[in-house]
């Protein structure tokens, strides 16, 4: 097993332009970069934007392995109401085209709404509404030579659970779906081994974050109580060969927050090596 590819979401500078926060991510070692879709951070309804970011992506020499869909509250594509689902939908195909725009290799998405207040009574007609709207996202990722990838969310909320993303997989018309395993949100389920498991057979790219098990707290890998070195052990017996992208909250001060995410992609980077040699004996 040789090391998996490293990269940083731009997600920790999601309050700021992503035209301040290429350069620094490049100087501290980041060759590969996730794009986060905040309005603040990158406006993907602005075309002139858009390819401003994407000429300096180029310029710095940066692979832009993937791009975050937009998520929140009102974008809901599992909505009972077909307006909201159409203002939702038309606003994730927006941001597919800015991604493709930027050249990544993946377009992340979150499956289901941002709240959990979803009656169990409607849970049924609400995947189903969202598997019509991937199965029109799917192919307009192709067309855009990208793939879609589905992300496990946070485990109190729609699709946080594995047996969910899996039956999303089944229910749509195409296998060319993968999926993003959050390590945060899957170790808040309580067993990340399990959920990692499950969703081998479909694991594309990890979102690779830390916590203590109470909250998201997107801690770097290593800061957490995650135990990186079976879960690594995991995916390399599960012949996983994506790449991780650190998930690390942002903070006001971004040299000490680059400094912590360089740190842990070397301590990332010692797992693997361990894991290597250990196979090896």
């Amino acid at each position: 097993m040789s090391d998996w590819p490293i990269g940083l979401s731009t997600g920790c500078f999601y309050q700021t332009s992503i035209l301040d926060c290429l350069e620094p991510i490049r100087a501290a070692g980041f060759g590969m970069i996730e794009v986060c879709s905040f309005p603040a951070h990158l406006d993907y309804h602005d075309s002139t934007a858009v390819k401003r970011a994407g000429a300096l992506i180029a310029e710095l020499d940066l692979e832009p392995y993937s791009f975050h869909a937009p998520f929140a509250e009102h974008i809901d594509i599992t909505s009972l109401d077909g307006q909201v689902r159409e203002r939702s939908l038309l606003e994730i195909l927006r941001a597919a085209e800015a991604a493709a725009e930027l050249g990544v290799r993946y377009f992340v998405i979150h499956p289901g709404p941002e709240n959990d207040n979803i009656p169990d009574d409607q849970r049924l007609r609400r995947m189903e509404n969202a598997a019509a709207a991937l199965n029109q996202l799917s192919q307009q990722c192709r067309r855009l030579g990208m793939g879609l990838v589905l992300e496990n969310m946070l485990p109190h909320l729609f699709f946080g659970r594995a047996r969910d993303v899996l039956w999303m997989l089944g229910a749509l018309e195409t296998t060319e779906v993968g999926i993003c395993l959050d390590t945060g949100h899957a170790h808040l389920s309580g067993d990340l081994r399990t959920v990692a498991h499950k969703l081998s057979g479909h694991l594309w790219m990890i979102h690779a974050s830390d916590n203590h098990g109470h909250r998201d707290d997107h801690l770097p890998p290593g800061e957490g109580e995650i135990a990186w070195d079976p879960l690594s052990e995991q995916l390399s017996r599960l012949h996983f060969h994506g790449a991780f992208i650190l998930e690390i909250a942002g903070n006001s001060d971004s040299n000490a927050l680059l400094h912590r995410a360089r740190r842990s992609a070397r301590f990332l980077r010692d797992v693997s090596r361990r894991i290597h040699l250990a196979r090896r004996d």
